[in-house]
């Protein structure tokens, strides 16, 4: 299985009044993956986020070097697909996500459908 790795920068910014990478850090760390993944791979159309959800599993203290967040596709239809992502250092996970996507329209304001090549892309990310 392939696996999309973004090493994503803390900034001071994101850090609560105790240490912690604040919650909303952390979609905006998915969110920096999920355009390195569309970008790097050269994704075919636009896309948007029908449904987020997040566990948070431990504490991310700010700190200077990255952390990892791996991005692999969970499921394929006809116009969304499902992306399975994790933040992480090697050895402890901090949150995982699962995010469904929708092939977007922007002319038309309306779903569409996965192309051939949109859907090769997705399918060498999956499981």
């Amino acid at each position: 299985m392939a696996r999309h790795l973004y090493l994503c920068p803390l900034r001071w910014s994101d850090m609560d009044a105790d240490g912690h990478v604040h919650n909303a850090a952390h979609l905006r760390y998915l969110e920096e993956s999920r355009i390195d993944l569309f970008w790097s791979r050269d994704f075919g159309g636009s896309s948007v986020v029908a449904q987020m959800d997040i566990d948070y599993r431990v504490p991310l203290r700010y700190r200077t070097h990255p952390v990892r967040v791996e991005t692999w596709v969970i499921k394929v239809g006809g116009s969304s697909f499902a992306l399975q992502q994790e933040i992480r250092d090697e050895d402890v996970l901090y949150s995982t996500a699962t995010c469904t996507m929708v092939a977007f329209d922007t002319e038309t304001q309306r779903s569409r459908t996965l192309s051939r090549s949109d859907r090769t892309l997705l399918e060498g990310l999956s499981l």
